[in-house]
């Protein structure tokens, strides 16, 4: 390749993010295509939950099943897009990406824009799955990479990988193969980071309060990718939080697991990930090996599981394991008759001693009832909560006024041959393009344990909380979640990698202690991966716990008090 066409395809490609979940900040859009260059902008809008939402949409409006935010911002920015010559990829078609192509199309010839809008389709699978309200296999970016070589300024599709956004737009503007795995594995890494906006920009971070950056509005991550796959990962000039070693790591365990990252595109092996702070606001990711990919792909199973409905008492002042064991007597009482299928009470013992305020007084004692038949869960618990107000314990009322209950959805994992399944490009003009996938895959197997530093030396130790030298941020993957742990330092993590073990994880969570967990050891980030089985039950729409996505886990890790070295406090 020679001439122009060769330049380009050397040219460092810039992409920025500008979503990080359907919801998330309306005006980001605009500030990304204002706040400095960009080459492609993309927007991530989907999450288990959201095509469970998505779903529900589609069974009032088979028109609908899109994210119709994503519209409303391109109301807004479509002209400045395309001024400034900036393409735009994004999920938003969620269960629909044909129907959210059309609606741009419309838009664009309403607002006068000349632009070519491409989308990806072939990831609904429901048909194949009875029972299943959403099923959608995770598609990587080959079909991007089509629309956008074709000429489509944007591109929507459904269920992609959050990483394809930017595979497919580098591939493209690289001209990368299927076998330029390490390229790929820098990319999928490169999109990893970006897929969940600011948290890569000082949002969610553990160590936010400390070094005096202003995180009340962070900027959106860009990432400068090179030809070779390496990338440096910043924000605009001028945009709120900040990007160091510190907030990509946290990103880079985010929703993790072990060493091997798989994706239809290929498979990134974290433990070769390499961070070096190349100035401000600016790391540099680098290192980053790729192995072929399995030969199967994740299909998201979404079914509604039925319904609940919560009830949340507050208990005030003394005796409040005796106006807990009451209450508790009192409803399991009046639901005998038409017992719900399960029901499930939690305490939070949030009172402190002589307080000075009513609500340091006072606990919380939440029911938390479901079953497939709606009246069960309904007016009979509301009902059965409301009748107590004036016979029950002293002080009696409650957080909110029982509902009518609500249905509530439970995710699942299935995995299918990727050649069975039709990932397709749809250009701008019409024509459909069959999309390959890799033909030279790899199943998929534990890269085994990671290399353990040499220990700290023995020394005094001081109770304190774990989170005074180590970070972590914690998510979730249907019923599992992740909670990544990071050290900042060296010594911190030769102390780390020894302490935290999987049996002091349990001890120090108890919620864990009987639930299959896994240990990963991420040397080159200084990082620990534990992944925790069924701890949210069904998934984050069937709100297991009060923490339905395990959010933050990590964060009461890092409350747990354990005997640290003095030396590295």
């Amino acid at each position: 390749m020679t001439g122009p066409e060769a330049a380009h395809s050397a040219r460092v490609l810039r992409v920025g993010n500008a979503s990080g979940f359907y919801g998330d900040r309306f005006d980001a859009v605009r500030e990304m295509l204002t706040g400095g260059p960009l080459d492609v902008l993309t927007g991530d809008y989907l999450a288990e939950l959201t095509l469970l939402i998505l779903g529900r949409d589609r069974l009032k409006d088979p028109g609908l099943g899109y994210a119709r935010t994503f519209l409303r911002q391109l109301e807004e920015t479509l002209g400045l897009a395309h001024d400034k010559g900036v393409r735009i990829v994004a999920n938003a078609g969620g269960l629909n990406p044909a129907g959210l192509a059309d609606a741009v199309r419309a838009l664009a010839a309403r607002l006068g824009v000349p632009v070519n809008v491409a989308h990806v389709e072939g990831d609904d699978l429901t048909a194949r799955f009875p029972g299943a309200l959403t099923a959608n296999a995770y598609l990587g970016g080959g079909g991007i990479a089509a629309c956008l070589r074709a000429g489509a300024d944007i591109v929507v599709t459904g269920r992609v990988t959050d990483a394809a956004l930017v595979t497919g737009p580098a591939a493209a503007h690289f001209g990368w193969g299927p076998d330029d795995l390490d390229a790929l594995a820098g990319a999928v890494v490169a999109g990893h980071v970006l897929e969940c906006g600011t948290q890569a920009t000082g949002g969610n971070y553990a160590f936010f309060a400390q070094g005096g950056h202003d995180v009340r509005r962070p900027g959106f991550p860009v990432a400068e990718i090179h030809p070779d796959g390496t990338c440096v990962i910043t924000k605009h000039d001028g945009t709120g939080g900040f990007v160091d070693i510190g907030t990509v790591t946290a990103q880079l365990l985010y929703e993790t697991g072990g060493a091997r990252y798989a994706g239809p595109d290929v498979t990134a092996r974290l433990d070769t990930v390499r961070l070096e702070q190349a100035g401000p606001d600016r790391v540099r990711i680098s290192g980053v090996r790729g192995e072929a990919p399995p030969p199967t792909l994740k299909v998201g199973l979404n079914r509604l599981g039925g319904w609940r409905n919560e009830v949340t008492f507050v208990l005030t002042g003394l005796d409040i394991d005796a106006k807990a064991r009451l209450v508790q007597e009192q409803m399991e009482d009046a639901l005998r008759k038409q017992p719900p299928a399960e029901v499930r009470w939690e305490l939070a013992r949030t009172q402190s001693t002589d307080p000075d305020t009513e609500e340091r007084a006072a606990a919380y004692l939440r029911l938390t009832v479901r079953d497939l038949d709606a009246e069960r869960v309904g007016r009979a618990v509301s009902s059965a909560a409301i009748e107590l107000a004036l016979g029950s314990y002293p002080g009696f009322h409650v957080t909110a006024p029982p509902g009518k209950g609500a249905p509530y959805g439970v995710f699942e994992a299935a995995y299918t041959e990727a050649d069975g399944v039709p990932h397709t490009a749809v250009l701008h003009d019409g024509e459909r393009v069959a999309v390959p996938h890799p033909q030279i895959t790899r199943e998929l197997t534990d890269a085994g344990p990671g290399a353990l530093p040499e220990p700290l030396r023995h020394g005094p130790t001081r109770r304190a909380p774990l989170g005074l030298v180590a970070g972590a941020r914690s998510g979730d993957k249907g019923g599992d979640a992740n909670i990544g742990v990071w050290a900042r330092t060296d010594d911190a993590w030769r102390w780390l990698a020894h302490e935290l073990t999987v049996d002091r994880l349990r001890a120090l969570l108890p919620e864990t202690a009987e639930l299959p967990v896994v240990r990963h050891v991420l040397p080159n980030l200084r990082a620990l991966n534990f992944t925790v089985a069924g701890i949210l039950g069904e998934g984050v729409a069937a709100q297991a716990r009060f923490d339905p996505q395990g959010k933050a886990l990590g964060e009461w890790l890092r409350a747990r008090h354990v005997d640290i070295p003095e030396a590295l406090l």
